[in-house]
């Protein structure tokens, strides 16, 4: 009996959330009435949002008399056009929302109806579709009580069947249904928006479709786990965090539950992984396929209301105001920040109290250590450990970055556009031990601030991990056990990293050697002008300012520079970098310690001996 009454409640259940959707009255998707009130009265009492509701306003009367979108594919992709015409769905939907201008809404609806007249939206590159499917879902919406009934005929059908229907089509979704990254995030979400969107008019596809969505989009958000890291790091963290905001949204306005998404462990935790990542100079740790310039990510908003944490909003703000207007009006997503942020007073936001943050035992560890929340004001050093079989990853284990007011001593050069790649044949997306991917010069691991031995690669199969770490303020520091990624390589090999009485860094490194001979490369780059002092110093000169980097070892080195020109003619150019650091010859069998102080010229000269790693946890 028990049983048939489980049944019969889950089925009133069903029929409610069922019952919700039929009901439903335009608009709903993401901006819906609530929203919008809570919009008009930011706008009307805060100066900072004010002031963005104007420039949100610029940006759509920018698109009016622009040239309606083409049909151009560059490479294999439309993303470039799925992606403007998201923006301008998003900007001239709201400013007709917000200002009742109708030239607002005309312009919207051609750029509606010529997309739905593409061909089709690229299903072959299926995130062309995802946005694309994005793009008309919001216009459909938020324009619903102004389109034409023929418009509305017309957009309803390319959404099911060029945005859609291809989703079911193995040769089209066999790079998202069921992977671990960001497309699985915005695929799911752009078909779950498209299906939100015209509800009415195809309810049982569209309930597969979210609960598809639901279901799959669990198998990357499991990656947040468990403190919020995310494995595809700074820029990858937008594009599929935002889109998860998105369909959480739009699940709680169609179906009155996000299914427990928002719970899922690390993801409301992930804000203070995306806060920290901006280091002390104001840019990203840019490990992998991620750029370096810091921008302003809605879903930090989103987050910050979550959490009743308005400290989560520091570096938000600090990027916010450091934009310049193009970069918020050229930004798709910048129309989000004020839709998820209007409740929140931005000129009460407080710093953060933690000076450090790591991830231990993530999929890609990191960890990031800093001397005060002040940009430019202070030093910050970060490290990773991590795999090289997480999404856009580098050979890159061990890899540091270190900054001094808003120089960037130690930096990492980031990706290489792809479409550049790809035209000439390279397979760029292969993660096997001799995939192509690490031939190219600025992904393998001679390119990063970490070790080589032998001329060899890192192993992409080992995952390092972060195994131990301490916040004190006199000895901040984290230690990555490497041994995984230099498999047959070495024994065994561990690099501690530390903030030293808020004034210096160092890097030590313990190794074991195997039977052999072993010529290991500690390389560091930088965009700073070096100079060989001594067989154990080199001097960095930048903006004026001076590092010292000086070695301490017990095996026998020699200090030199490398160039950043590769001999590759489809690498990338790396202009106004180098690589400094050294070889040293490791003896046969032996355990050899090496270690770095990279130590600002404006440092007190007062420096600790600096013990062994396992040591680090007493000092």
């Amino acid at each position: 009996m028990k049983k048939y009454v489980i049944i019969f409640l889950a089925t009133i259940c069903v029929s409610c959330i069922y019952a919700k959707a039929q009901a439903l009255v335009h608009p709903y998707l993401i901006m819906n009435m609530e929203t919008e009130q809570n919009i008009r009265k930011a706008i009307a009492s805060e100066p900072i949002w004010e002031e963005y509701h104007k420039l949100m306003i610029e940006g759509a009367d920018s698109i009016l008399s622009a040239p309606l979108l083409e049909r151009i594919v560059e490479g294999r992709r439309l993303l470039d056009v799925s992606r403007e015409c998201l923006r301008r769905m998003l900007l001239l939907g709201y400013a007709y929302r917000m200002t009742e201008k109708e030239e607002y809404a005309r312009r919207a609806e051609l750029e509606m109806n010529n997309v739905s007249l593409f061909v089709d939206w690229n299903p072959s590159h299926f995130l062309d579709v995802a946005e694309m499917t994005t793009a008309m879902a919001i216009g459909y919406d938020w324009l619903f009580n102004y389109i034409s009934i023929e418009t509305k005929r017309r957009v309803e059908k390319a959404i099911e069947t060029k945005g859609i229907r291809p989703s079911f089509k193995e040769d089209y979704n066999n790079h998202w249904l069921d992977n671990h990254n960001n497309w699985n995030q915005v695929c799911h979400t752009g078909m779950s928006l498209g299906a939100l969107a015209i509800y009415d008019h195809i309810p049982e596809l569209a309930d597969t479709i979210v609960n598809r969505a639901v279901e799959k989009i669990k198998l990357p958000m499991s990656i947040y786990a468990p403190d919020g890291a995310y494995s595809e790091g700074y820029s990858y963290w937008a594009y599929g965090t935002t889109y998860n905001v998105l369909l959480i949204e739009a699940l709680k306005a169609v179906k009155g539950t996000d299914f427990g998404l928002s719970q899922m462990p690390g993801f409301l935790k992930t804000g203070k992984f995306i806060q920290n990542m901006i280091l002390g100079d104001g840019k990203s740790f840019n490990y992998g396929d991620c750029n370096h310039s810091g921008r302003m990510f809605p879903p930090m908003f989103w987050l910050a209301q979550q959490n009743h944490d308005t400290s989560l909003l520091w570096t938000e703000k600090y990027l916010l105001d450091k934009a310049s207007k193009k970069q918020l009006i050229d930004y798709r997503y910048g129309l989000y920040a004020i839709l998820w942020g209007a409740r929140m007073k931005l000129n009460h936001i407080v710093a953060p109290s933690h000076k450090m943050w790591v991830s231990a035992k993530s999929q890609q560890p990191v960890a990031v250590m800093r001397t005060n929340w002040e940009f430019k004001k202070g030093l910050s050093a970060a490290i990773k450990g991590g795999t090289a079989q997480a999404g856009h990853t580098h050979l890159d284990v061990g890899s540091f970055i270190i900054t001094d007011h808003d120089i960037r001593w130690a930096m990492d050069f980031g990706p290489q556009e792809y479409n550049m790649l790809e035209k000439l044949g390279i397979d760029l997306w292969g993660r096997n031990q001799e995939s192509q991917r690490w031939d190219v010069f600025r992904y393998n691991n001679q390119a990063h601030n970490t070790l080589t031995f032998n001329n060899q690669h890192q192993n992409v199969e080992g995952h390092s991990l972060i195994t131990e770490y301490g916040d004190k303020t006199d000895f901040m520091y984290a230690i990555v056990d490497m041994t995984p990624v230099y498999i047959n390589q070495i024994v065994e090999a561990k690099r501690g990293i530390a903030l030293v009485n808020e004034q210096y860094f160092v890097v030590r490194d313990e190794i074991k050697v195997l039977n052999k001979p072993t010529t290991v490369r500690w390389n560091m780059l930088t965009g700073a002008t070096p100079e060989i002092l001594d067989d154990h110093t080199i001097q960095l000169s930048m903006q004026g300012k001076k590092l010292l980097l000086q070695v301490e070892s017990s095996a026998p080195i020699l200090m030199k520079t490398w160039s950043t020109t590769s001999p590759n003619s489809y690498d990338a150019a790396n202009p106004n970098t180098i690589f400094v650091g050294f070889e040293a010859e490791l003896r046969p069998g032996m355990k050899e310690t090496l270690q770095v102080k990279l130590i600002p010229e404006n440092s007190k000269k007062t420096y600790k001996k600096i013990q062994p790693l396992k040591l680090w946890k007493n000092i």
